[in-house]
């Protein structure tokens, strides 16, 4: 065995930490989003348009950072379930402006309710200055990785 392969820890590796903690808690998420209605998927939308804006399925990929067929398919999902509804694009006949229906706006509450319990949860036991310390690292983190 080689000093590498001795000196391996993967469990005291940042990243890969943080890794199985998104995974579990985008786990925990959608287990308690199911019974609202609502999935982890639709949270970027959801909140883009939470304010009653109305914006493009090209703008809504964007924000969310998914590709375009992957949101279509999400907006799709969604236009079945009753919870956003597509109009046509005054200044583009070929785009539609999609806004969130009433349905939503009814789901958004419990959906934060979970989301709240979820954070209280994982962050059980740490001060409110770990808590800004960990959520500020994290930021560093994600600016590393995306050069924001």
């Amino acid at each position: 065995m080689t000093n590498d392969e001795a000196d391996w820890r993967p469990q005291e590796m940042p990243t890969l930490v943080i890794g199985r903690i998104a995974r579990l808690l985008a786990r925990l998420d959608d287990e308690g989003l199911k019974d609202v209605g609502i999935s982890v998927a639709q949270l970027p939308v959801l909140v883009a348009l939470k304010n009653g804006q109305m914006l493009t399925q090209k703008e809504l990929s964007a924000i969310a950072g998914v590709e375009q067929p992957s949101m279509a398919q999400l907006l799709g999902r969604m236009e079945r379930d009753g919870l956003i509804r597509r109009t046509p694009d005054p200044s583009d006949k070929r785009s539609s402006l999609v806004s969130l229906e009433a349905e939503a706006y009814r789901r958004l509450e419990p959906g934060r309710d979970v989301l709240r319990g979820n954070n209280r949860e994982a962050l059980a036991g740490l001060s409110p200055e770990e808590v800004r310390t960990l959520t500020e690292l994290l930021q560093r983190i994600h600016a590393n990785l995306t050069g924001c």
